[in-house]
């Protein structure tokens, strides 16, 4: 299953808590946790799933409610010449790839040229661009939003990170509209906000 489907489709699991599913581990409230064994740590104010397949290199994701209901994904020391996930057709659709002189307007063009080929779509917006602090250091935080090709279901998304040591480090999170983006956004923005680097 491509990453696109797999961390951006419908929803594709039943709309009920699931905090034992196969192929997730628990990443308990209030523990700290290495992403992607990186540099990057974060500490989670309520409990989340991991997913077991990771998104891309030195990245993973974690859900509450299932993959597609409520996503957090980190990209935890993204280096130049890396995409930000797992390519898809790397000959006939190759990823963009980081650069370590993008400024924050070109980190979420990266994002949404990513996901435009990820979900074969064209129905995405970046929203809003802004200054932010990510774990101690300038970072940047925009807000976004899409739909699936061949469904109906509209997602919101936010993302905040910054570019340390030549590599990106950022946090997305994302929801249907409906009912689950604003149900969990807090939770996400703690997470954020746990955010550290060594």
């Amino acid at each position: 299953m491509r990453f696109g489907k797999l961390f951006a489709a419908g929803v594709a699991v039943a709309l009920v808590a699931t905090p034992a599913m196969a192929g997730f581990s628990l990443m308990a409230k209030g523990k700290q946790a290495v992403i992607a064994t990186s540099t990057l740590s974060v500490t989670p104010g309520i409990d989340w799933n991991k997913l077991g397949k990771k998104p891309g290199r030195n990245a993973e994701a974690w859900t509450l409610d299932g993959s597609s209901l409520n996503d957090l994904v980190f990209y935890a020391g993204i280096m130049p010449g890396q995409t930000l996930f797992k390519a898809i057709n790397k000959k006939d659709k190759p990823l963009p790839t980081l650069s370590a002189t993008m400024l924050p307007p070109d980190i979420a063009q990266l994002f949404e040229s990513s996901y435009r080929i990820a979900n074969a779509t064209s129905l995405y917006s970046t929203d809003s661009i802004e200054p932010a602090t990510f774990a101690g250091h300038a970072g940047f935080h925009f807000t976004y939003s899409f739909t699936v090709q061949d469904e109906e279901v509209r997602r919101k998304g936010e993302a905040t990170g910054a570019i340390v040591g030549g590599k990106l480090y950022m946090i997305t999170y994302e929801a249907p509209e409906i009912l689950y983006f604003g149900r969990n956004e807090a939770d996400y923005q703690a997470v954020v906000s746990s955010a550290a680097l060594k």
